[in-house]
């Protein structure tokens, strides 16, 4: 009888598992990571074009869904209307898309211009102000590492933020913290936000 009860205790565990593994992979709809050491972000290093922040992406129902990601922008503390840059696709007629995704600074000798791209779709370079760059403290910071995390349908995620401050020097801020966010707004000249979140459609 002991025998009995705890075989069936052992397989009621064991489902008990395998269905929140299942509801946990339903929730996931795609995975990101940082690609720091990327062959994008080498190119871009090599030949001395600007910086690149690159990711690893893979996006599941890749058919049934569709991708925004956008630069947010804020100059002392107030946010501009419209993002810098945006990009939007999906609807793919393969089920599962995986590639690289990012975000791009490309430095000319009297502007700069940035630009987004994901495996399906690229954005033609925009121009973003140049800020003197005498006195001028520059940082981009992940808001992820190189473990993959999982995003989920409707959220929305920050990637990273790229920084600007007049001063002589620039913190460091927890950009999985809200409050650390907005107050790194408050006290940096310029910030870009990289940001995605993925709809269905």
């Amino acid at each position: 009888m002991k025998k009995n009860y705890f075989i069936f205790s052992l397989i009621l565990i064991l489902s008990l598992i395998i269905i929140s593994g299942c509801t946990n992979s339903k929730d996931s709809i795609a995975t990101i990571s940082v690609n720091s050491d990327s062959e994008h972000t080498n190119t871009f290093k090599q030949l001395n074009l600007g910086e690149l922040y690159d990711f690893d992406f893979k996006l599941n129902n890749a058919d049934k869904t569709w991708v925004n990601v956008w630069i947010e922008s804020y100059k002392d503390g107030k946010q501009e209307p419209q993002p810098i840059d945006k990009l939007s696709y999906g609807l793919s007629p393969n089920k599962v898309e995986e590639g690289n995704l990012g975000f791009g600074i490309i430095n000319t000798s009297d502007t700069r211009l940035c630009f987004l791209y994901s495996p399906n779709a690229t954005t033609p370079p925009q121009k973003i102000d140049t800020i003197h760059s005498v006195g001028v403290f520059s940082r981009w910071d992940y808001a992820i590492g190189e473990e993959k995390v999982e995003l989920k349908l409707g959220e929305t995620y920050l990637l990273g933020a790229y920084r600007e401050s007049n001063g002589n020097s620039i913190r460091t801020y927890n950009l999985q913290n809200e409050n650390e966010v907005k107050k790194m707004i408050s006290d940096d000249k310029v910030v870009f936000l990289l940001k995605i979140k993925i709809e269905e459609k």
